[in-house]
């Protein structure tokens, strides 16, 4: 049903400008770098950027967000969702099985076709069940055959309760109908559908909600998670980092600072260097100078050559091993850490030049989630490449429990690995490449969907909203699917240890047993359905 729906989203034709016309096709002859134009209401047949145009898209049913989202000269879109309000033309990035909305099925289908641990043990249960029921059966055969006496105590005893035991039959025909009813009261089908069913409507329900799970493993380790680990930037922050002040050391101005920065991170796409160059922009008449023998060093910063001078651009772990004296603009950093932003030092010739601070705003939701989580008896930490006051400020804007700072990407790893020891099983949330090794090191690692595709290619479970409460939802989600899971093994198993024994009896006609077995399968099938009802 999830499937269908999912299908069921897309566009059929699209509206292309070729050659300063538009043209309607079918929209699987749409190709990258095509321009669509999609008027108020109708559904944007594929992903792409829009190029032209300002409007709101309800996304609602891609992501789950209820709220249109509003889209400019810049933005992504999806593919099936729905243009409200505006004319967007969009040039088209993704066609194909490449979409948002193909991979989407895909992972459904995927999961949906995989097995959680837990139904390999009910898998192991069956294997072994089997060839004892077949052999309980021809036991039931000989008992009766060679005991009837004995076999008969209880029907004789329940004679007028039940109405299918007949009067007067022979002792082969009795045995004959307690062996059959063992084999088709006993026939495994209710252990069989007791994981699956509540597995694809789990997935179902994910992927109606913007959670989408790789593998089913995640869901059942999902549920067993003791801590939650996140990533700063992006992921409890909105990942729009703005340049707010330049702290200047004696005998340089502002614009040597700025020089310097705009430099060493004319190329870089992180965050901090896009937030740099946004600053930069905005200050008139600054020339930007090359650069030469550029070096980048993951977590820390870049140097190289400008304007024949040796210049460092990085956190203040880099500083020291340059060994730059940061003693100059001490005083002015500290209150700058302590209102949690991140400095980013410039030197040069080993003379520190000064710094920026940049900020970025911790996302709305970000407080309310972590306080579920805590009521949801989980513990949270924050792993980031930023100093400790920094962090530290963050952390009690949002009651995260635990700071782990200053830690470099190729250490993210160990420090899952510390605090796993310290708590249990633990799931990293993140979207950045440098979050990739932690994320497939967790337990669960939890990718949003604001992030890099190398991320949720890393990750388990992928978020598609960068709302933070579609983590709690999917942790609800992953403790119901597996409560719902326990309870129809429990039923199936149940089940056979109440009807087993009354077929061995002779207290159950094989038909009567038949309807048994159906009524069975159908009560684990409906609730596993019920698990539509749960609130997530």
């Amino acid at each position: 049903q999830a499937l269908r729906k999912l299908l069921e989203l897309g566009a059929k034709t699209a509206r292309l400008i070729r050659n300063g016309v538009e043209e309607e096709v079918p929209v699987e002859e749409i190709q990258v770098g095509d321009v669509m134009v999609i008027r108020p209401g109708e559904k944007i047949p594929t992903d792409g950027i829009v190029v032209y145009g300002e409007s709101s898209v309800d996304e609602s049913m891609a992501t789950g967000e209820s709220l249109p989202v509003r889209k400019t000269v810049g933005d992504e879109v999806i593919g099936a969702t729905v243009n409200q309000n505006g004319v967007l033309h969009v040039q088209a990035t993704r066609v194909g099985k490449d979409t948002f909305l193909a991979q989407m099925i895909q992972m459904v289908e995927e999961l949906q076709g995989t097995k959680v641990p837990i139904q390999a043990f009910a898998d192991k249960v069956t294997s072994i069940f089997v060839p004892i029921i077949i052999v309980l059966s021809l036991l039931t055969f000989f008992a009766w055959l060679f005991y009837p006496e004995t076999m008969m105590y209880f029907m004789n005893a329940l004679k007028g309760t039940l109405p299918w035991i007949p009067e007067t039959t022979s002792t082969l025909t009795l045995a004959l109908f307690a062996a059959i009813a063992v084999l088709v009261i006993a026939c495994p089908c209710a252990l069989g559908l007791a994981t699956p069913t509540a597995l694809m409507v789990g997935s179902g329900m994910g992927a109606q909600k913007g959670i989408l799970f790789r593998k089913g493993e995640a869901i059942q380790a999902l549920k067993d998670v003791k801590l939650i680990a996140f990533d700063k930037t992006g992921t409890l922050t909105v990942g729009k980092p703005q340049v707010t002040d330049v702290i200047v050391a004696d005998g340089f101005s502002q614009n040597n600072v700025l020089e310097y920065a705009a430099a060493l991170e004319k190329n870089s796409e992180h965050p901090l260097a896009m937030a740099i160059r946004s600053y930069v922009e905005s200050v008139p008449e600054l020339k930007i100078p090359e650069i030469e023998n550029f070096q980048a060093t993951p977590g820390k910063g870049v140097e190289g050559e400008v304007n024949g001078h040796r210049a460092i651009l990085g956190s203040a772990a880099l500083m020291r091993e340059a060994n730059v004296d940061l003693s100059p603009i001490e005083d002015k950093i500290l209150p700058l850490e302590k209102a949690a932003k991140t400095i980013v030092y410039v030197a040069t010739d080993n003379r520190i030049v000064g710094g920026l601070a940049i900020a970025d705003t911790v996302k709305p939701e970000a407080k309310e989630v972590i306080q579920q989580l805590h009521q949801m008896g989980l513990k949270t930490a924050m792993i980031t490449g930023d100093n400790q006051l920094t962090a530290n400020a963050i952390a009690r804007q949002v009651g995260i429990d635990k700071v782990v700072a200053e830690v470099l990407p190729d250490q993210k790893v160990a420090t899952l690995e510390q605090l796993r020891q310290e708590y249990g099983n633990v799931a990293m949330v993140g979207d950045g490449i440098n979050d990739a090794p932690a994320l497939v090191s967790a337990d669960v690692g939890i990718a949003i969907g604001s992030g890099t595709d190398i991320a949720m290619e890393a990750a388990d479970v992928t978020l598609v909203r960068a709302d933070l409460h579609s983590l709690v939802s999917a942790i609800k989600l992953s403790r119901a699917t597996f409560k719902k899971i326990k309870q129809n093994l429990f039923w199936a198993f149940f089940y056979n240890v109440l009807a087993i024994p009354m077929a061995i009896m002779g207290l159950l006609h094989p038909v009567i047993a038949e309807m048994a077995m159906a009524i069975s399968s159908i009560t684990v099938v409906s609730n596993a359905n019920l698990l539509r009802k749960a609130k997530v």
